[in-house]
């Protein structure tokens, strides 16, 4: 128990020191972000930016967590978010903050991302679900601009 509130703590204090209104537009040179447009393709683009950005980081290991994970958000992006006022795009942003890998989804929506009692029948309404099983810890900040990042915390071992 310890170690997960330890965990909890690492990873508010890592996404409050990253800031991700700064991430989003300044390159980092151990960080990828790529804009997505509001359509299916972009669950797939979002997968292979992430998997190509991994192996580049010689973080093969992470590779099938992180596109499960990435391919959640992105879904739940393009499904929820695409109805805020039609702004802007979808945005995927990995940073390498050693020890971790951060990922994260920024969308235009204002809409609080809530985990529901994952219904294994049920075709959709595990994502988040899921993003909390794979990575080590998940949430979500608001951006200046409007809208909010949705982020996940994996621990990489190189």
């Amino acid at each position: 128990m310890v170690e997960d509130h330890l965990a909890t703590a690492d990873c508010l204090q890592i996404t409050r020191e990253v800031g991700f209104d700064t991430l989003l537009t300044d390159g980092k040179p151990y960080a990828t972000s790529c804009p997505l447009p509001f359509q299916a393709d972009s669950v797939k683009t979002a997968r292979d930016v992430t998997r190509s950005t991994l192996h580049g980081w010689g973080l093969h290991e992470l590779s099938d967590d992180a596109t499960l994970v990435v391919s959640e958000l992105v879904t739940n992006a393009v499904r929820y978010a695409m109805y805020a006022a039609g702004r802007r795009e979808i945005t995927l942003l990995l940073m390498r903050v050693a020890p971790h890998v951060l990922l994260a989804v920024a969308d235009p929506s204002d809409e609080v991302p809530t985990p529901k009692e994952p219904d294994f029948i049920s075709e959709n309404g595990r994502g988040l679900y899921i993003v909390e099983t794979y990575s080590q810890c998940w949430g979500w900040d608001p951006l200046a601009k409007g809208g909010k990042a949705v982020w996940a915390l994996f621990h990489a071992d190189s």
